[in-house]
């Protein structure tokens, strides 16, 4: 098994001639949850992107699972036992609950033990599955999305400002399945935040993105390292 689930060295990229990230390097160990803080702006999703292939490496080199997967098409990386949840909507809002679960899967083998597992953490979507994903609450479409990601059981999640909108208790509860989840199947979670307090109560390490570029980094653990990162992303 390699070292690393994911491992950039670096890596710099952008939009077009705009580069946003500046020789970022992080790397990201087997069942650990590694937190990406900084405000709008600074590149988190960019770098996220550019993981996936969606947007092409100017610079520098990304690994997963130990090989390089710098040129790959976003098609063959996302065969890569990952799962990712954008920032951005990502729901059929026409389909059924049902319907935008299995597109989570590339086939439908494992969809039933994948469904009674999530709907463990996420009673209402097993209880939902032929209501239309457009009808239900934003934070229950968050709870789908998640849910359609660890429907796969993979080895890596990326985690795109899940927080953001979510009632405290929500909040609270989602920590509690991430956190379930790594320990049952041993996921390696990349969680991209702005939210503190909730990377802080989960992840392992993490680092901070200023501008483009790692501005900071350390053990989550740290309560003085919590309060240097809130003072950071104040500014």
């Amino acid at each position: 098994m390699s070292p690393t689930v994911l491992d950039i060295a670096d890596l710099s990229s952008g939009y077009g001639e705009a580069i946003v990230l500046r020789n970022v390097s992080l790397s990201i160990r087997p069942g650990e949850i590694f937190a990406l803080l900084g405000k709008n702006g600074m590149g988190k999703s960019t770098l996220l992107k550019t993981v996936l292939g969606f947007l092409p490496a100017k610079r520098g080199r990304i690994k997963l699972f130990g090989e390089d997967v710098t040129a790959l098409p976003t098609h063959l990386i996302a065969r890569k036992a990952i799962a990712y949840t954008p920032q951005e909507q990502t729901l059929f809002q026409d389909l059924t609950v049902e319907d935008n679960l299995r597109l989570g899967l590339r086939d439908d083998r494992g969809f039933a033990e994948g469904l009674a597992r999530v709907s463990e953490y996420f009673p209402i979507v097993g209880k939902r599955l032929s209501q239309k994903a457009g009808t239900l609450s934003g934070g229950e479409q968050k709870m789908l999305i998640v849910s359609r990601a660890l429907l796969g059981s993979p080895r890596l999640m990326m985690i795109d400002e899940i927080s953001e909108g979510l009632q405290p208790s929500m909040i609270q509860r989602l920590t509690e399945i991430l956190l379930a989840e790594r320990k049952r199947t041993g996921t390696a979670i990349f969680v991209v935040e702005q939210n503190v307090p909730f990377a802080f109560s989960m992840a392992d390490r993490y680092a901070v993105l200023k501008i483009g570029e790692i501005a900071d980094d350390g053990v989550a653990g740290d309560e003085l390292a919590a309060a240097r990162v809130q003072d950071q992303l104040r500014v």
